[in-house]
């Protein structure tokens, strides 16, 4: 029989769609006065992949990234997702327009995969608790990001995978530190 083993902690992301730099300040502060200091932040990207998000937050969005220096649980994320809608909740409440001033996506990176939150079902999503999915989005090799069929299309970008390999490279440090 197998041992079960405990989880690896994993490193805390969170994607900010956002329609201007305040909107986004404004939601780094929050999410580091529950998650604590952010390690690592990307640029500002224009969002111009979909309009989806525009009916509700306006065109000339953009979307950055950050990552948190305290490791969590990957049991964690469903709540984690939780809080984040009602943190979005509360930005409509603080900004008149648009009438969603922001888009907050938190998600996982571990060794092999980023794996981010989502409240719609899909077939390749898997259920993990309080109405919120793990959508699989990007797989680690050594050779690189590997884009799976459902990959969105802007984490397609070079710019994110950057990203994402540079919170890598934090992530497997600290798993070293730790051991």
């Amino acid at each position: 029989m197998a041992e079960i083993k405990p989880y690896k902690p994993v490193k805390l992301v969170c994607g900010i769609i956002f329609p201007g730099e305040e909107i986004r300040k404004q939601a780094e502060a929050n999410l580091s006065e529950r998650f604590g200091p952010v390690d690592l932040a990307s640029p500002s990207f224009p969002f111009t992949y979909t309009d989806y998000y525009q009916p509700q937050m306006g065109t000339g969005l953009n979307r950055a990234f950050v990552s948190f220096a305290r490791l969590i649980q990957p049991e964690e994320l469903a709540g984690i997702k939780v809080w984040t809608n009602q943190l979005e909740d509360s930005f409509r409440l603080r900004f008149q327009e648009p009438a969603r001033p922001v888009n907050l996506d938190p998600g996982y990176l571990s060794a092999s995969a980023l794996v981010m939150a989502t409240a719609k079902d899909f077939s390749h999503r898997i259920p993990i608790g309080q109405g919120i999915y793990a959508h699989l989005e990007l797989l680690f090799t050594r050779k690189g990001v590997r884009l799976l069929d459902w990959t969105y299309p802007d984490f397609r970008h070079q710019e994110y995978q950057d990203f994402f390999l540079r919170v890598r490279e934090i992530y497997l440090r600290q798993l070293r530190e730790k051991s």
